[in-house]
């Protein structure tokens, strides 16, 4: 039985959710890899799931243009990694961040798979 998106959330409400970290491309086209960011964090939603892009949520108030803040928020993120179940893989490229994350996944033994969304 496949549910509609509302059912899914009607269901997410009765359950502890998995939490899926979103690993995806910031730099190059910041603006367009946030957007999608915002649909791979909608398609983990769909399939029952919480959705963590720290990314999304960091670039807020971090700089990404400058080393300190943009190591910072990659150091936040990889402790964010760690409340996490799994971490997704979304996009055509692996940018040196996303490296650097799916190392860490690796590291600290969380389950790690790409996704095509």
């Amino acid at each position: 039985m496949h549910l509609r998106f509302k059912d899914k959330i009607k269901e997410a409400d009765k359950l502890t959710m998995k939490k899926i970290y979103i690993c995806s491309p910031l730099r190059g086209n910041t603006k367009q890899n946030i957007k999608d960011a915002k649909k791979y964090c909608r398609y983990v939603i769909k399939r029952g799931f919480m959705p963590i892009a720290p990314h999304i949520y960091f670039t807020q108030f971090l700089a990404d243009d400058i080393k300190k803040e943009r190591n910072l928020g990659l150091k936040m993120g990889m402790e964010l990694m760690e409340l996490c179940d799994e971490l997704w893989v979304f996009g055509d490229q692996i940018t040196d961040g996303m490296n650097k994350e799916i190392n860490y996944c690796k590291k600290i033994n969380k389950a790690c798979k790409k996704v095509k969304a």
